[in-house]
């Protein structure tokens, strides 16, 4: 097997495991385990004192480029910024303490002294923007999701990655929130056994249209953006989802009315039911409608136990160390419950040690295809679809 892939059977030993922080048994007793703060505070070890030259692409309207602490991160040097729009892109500059600017992305992967690029642009672009940074042989990481919407540019994602040889990490942040990482801890130790039933929720409520550019949220198909909920399964187990049935409901929000998006979506609110790989099923809530803003939260429930937040309740009595590793001191936790500094630190790391990332290609595409899976489904009044699967071969 290639040190660039890795097998799904092994996936639990890179989620969480090795510098995420290896699973310590602790004799707690049977019942409801509440996370508690460790009572040692861990200290962050560097791993190398060497410096990834970075690029950072895209400000946007959430300025995430400078979102995600690479500026502070003690193994990087921000070797240039970009943005398609010179105030914003001067802004990030400023944000990212980097005198360097490019015009584009196409000109700033040009240059020779990047070694990595993290890329905060407009969704609809990710994969074909992530094709050309590897291309340019410089390893990436990209915010979600993998793709939008095409399966097709998926698979030449994947093609890609595996041709180049590099880095590639989707950022999803519920990887990183403190109850879906303290779950995959649980999962790998045992506690769940099979997971029955599990479900993801991302509820983002749309009052008017968020400014994107070329409006690419407005009305945008809400299965499309699935990863923050698939991550509950996907990214708790290191497992698939298989098939799916979905049904849209029709919001009175403008964006979602006959004529009004670029999608011909007239969904607002997808809630989908998959078949998982182990036998059971995930539920996937994706609602732009619900009075609710940015909640990203899920549940699991398995043979053995199950967990709603950081609390536990089941058969087992050994659970391992279920808090989030220790970030460098001068990295920021950042948004999305505290994920933001974590991901750019497990990207980071793992060119370091050349190992695969938490959240690879074949990680990325398992959570984001079957919301696009899901819309066609819901498209179709609910029609149960095969999802494709995107596996590493062995």
């Amino acid at each position: 097997m290639s040190k660039h892939s890795i097998r799904r059977r092994d996936f639990l030993g890179t989620m969480g495991i090795g510098s995420l922080g290896a699973a310590v048994a602790a004799p707690w007793a049977v019942g409801a385990v509440a996370a508690e703060a460790s009572k040692t505070e861990k200290k962050w070890q560097p791993v190398s004192d060497r410096k990834i030259r970075c690029g950072i692409v895209g400000y946007g309207v959430c300025r995430f480029g400078a979102a995600f602490s690479f500026q502070d991160h003690p193994n990087v040097e921000i070797v240039a910024v970009s943005d398609l729009f010179p105030d914003r892109c001067a802004a990030l500059a400023q944000a990212c303490r980097c005198e360097k600017t490019y015009e584009s992305l196409e000109v700033l992967v040009q240059d020779p002294k990047i070694e990595a690029v993290f890329l905060a642009t407009d969704a609809a672009s990710h994969a074909r923007h992530s094709i050309e940074v590897l291309q340019h042989g410089k390893h990436v990481m990209t915010a979600v999701p993998a793709t939008l919407g095409s399966i097709e540019d998926g698979e030449q994602l994947l093609e890609a990655v595996k041709k180049a040889g590099l880095k590639y990490m989707m950022a999803e942040t519920s990887s990183y929130r403190a109850d879906c990482y303290a779950m995959r801890q649980v999962y790998v130790a045992g506690g769940f056994g099979r997971l029955v039933y599990s479900e993801g929720e991302y509820h983002h409520y749309m009052v008017g249209v968020l400014d994107s550019y070329k409006d690419w949220r407005r009305g945008m198909p809400p299965a499309w953006y699935p990863t923050h909920a698939t991550a509950y399964y996907v990214g708790v187990t290191g497992k698939r989802l298989t098939a799916v049935s979905c049904q849209g409901f029709r919001g009175q929000q403008e964006a979602f009315q006959p004529g009004a998006n670029r999608y011909n979506n007239p969904f607002s609110d997808e809630i989908a039911l998959f078949q998982t790989s182990e036998g059971g099923s995930f539920r996937m809530c994706r609602t732009r409608s619900i009075h609710s803003l940015g909640v990203e939260t899920g549940r699991v429930f398995g043979e053995r136990g199950w967990m709603d937040g950081t609390t536990y309740q089941g058969a087992e009595k050994n659970l391992p160390d279920i808090d989030r590793p220790p970030l460098p001191p001068q990295v920021t936790e950042g948004g999305h419950g505290g994920s933001h500094g974590r991901l750019t630190h497990e990207f980071i790391t793992a060119i370091l040690e050349d190992r695969e990332p938490l959240v690879n290609i074949y990680e990325a595409l398992a959570m984001t295809v079957p919301g696009i899976v899901a819309h066609q489904s819901a498209l179709k009044d609910g029609e149960t679809l095969k999802i494709p699967q995107f596996d590493p071969p062995g």
